[in-house]
C-alpha cells in the first residue's frame, strides 16, 4: 500500500519539484500540502506570497491545503508548539509520511528528522542529494515556471526580484549562488509546470525592502 504522504509547501520551485518527483513514486500517496502563513501579515512565511494565491496554486494541483498560522515574530519554542500539535492531529489522520523539498542542508534536515522522531510519522526527502546545477536545468526543460517573490540582497542583486526563474535567470546568477537558492539566496511561487492541472495566472506588483529582505509582491492576474 502507498504512504499516504502530507507534503511541506512553501509555494515555490522545489516544493512543487517534490511534489512531481513523489507523484511518481508508487510507494508514496501525496493525499495534502502544508504551509505555514504569518498571521501578521496573511502570507506564505518567508515567501511573501498572498493566501489567494497559496490557495489557487493548491487547487490548481489538485490537492487539499491545510495552512498552519504563525504568529510574527514567532519563538522558536512557539514555533515548535503549534508545529507538534499539527503532526499529532496528521497522526490521527493517519498520515504515514511527511515529505519536504530540501535539497542538501543537513542542518535543516536533521531538525525535520529530530522533530519527527517517535512521532509515528517518517520524514522524506524526495529532492536531497540531487546536485542543483542539474536539478535547475531539468525544473525549466521540463516546463516549471516560478516567479522570485523574495531575496537576500546580502547575497544577490535586488535586479533579480519578480524575474521568472527560467534559463536567462539561471544563465545571470553569480558562480557563488546556488541555483536553486537553497542558502536562501531566492525563494518563489510556482506557477505552471507538470506538476499543475491548470497555471496559476498571475501579474507583477511592487517591489519593496522589508526587514532586511526584498519581496516582489504576486497578484492574481484578474487584479
Amino acid at each position: 500500500m502507498p504512504q499516504k504522504t502530507l507534503l511541506s509547501w512553501s509555494s515555490g520551485k522545489d516544493s512543487a519539484w517534490a511534489l512531481h518527483t513523489l507523484r511518481q513514486d508508487p510507494q508514496v500517496d501525496v493525499v495534502g500540502l502544508f504551509c505555514t502563513v504569518n498571521q501578521a501579515f496573511d502570507r506564505v512565511a518567508m515567501h511573501g506570497v498572498r493566501v489567494e494565491l497559496l490557495l489557487q496554486q493548491a487547487k490548481n494541483v489538485g490537492l487539499p491545503l491545510q495552512i498552519i498560522s504563525i504568529p510574527y515574530p514567532c519563538s522558536n519554542e512557539a514555533y515548535a508548539e503549534i508545529m507538534t500539535a499539527f503532526v499529532a492531529e496528521a497522526k490521527q489522520e493517519n498520515i504515514q509520511c511527511f515529505a519536504f523539498g530540501d535539497l542538501f542542508l543537513e542542518d535543516i534536515r536533521k531538525y525535520r528528522e529530530d522533530r519527527l522522531k517517535d512521532t509515528g510519522i517518517t520524514p522524506l526527502f524526495p529532492l536531497w542529494g540531487m546536485p542543483t546545477k542539474t536539478l535547475s536545468r531539468t525544473m525549466v526543460a521540463s516546463g516549471l515556471k516560478a516567479a522570485i517573490t523574495c531575496l537576500d540582497p546580502k547575497k544577490i542583486s535586488e535586479s533579480f526580484a519578480g524575474r521568472e526563474f527560467n534559463t536567462s535567470f539561471l544563465n545571470d546568477l553569480p558562480a557563488d549562488v546556488d541555483p536553486c537558492g537553497e542558502y536562501g539566496e531566492f525563494h518563489s511561487f510556482a506557477f505552471d509546470g507538470p506538476m499543475f492541472q491548470f497555471p496559476v495566472e498571475i501579474s507583477l506588483g511592487e517591489t519593496v525592502l522589508r526587514d532586511g529582505f526584498v519581496f516582489t509582491d504576486l497578484l492574481p492576474r484578474s487584479s
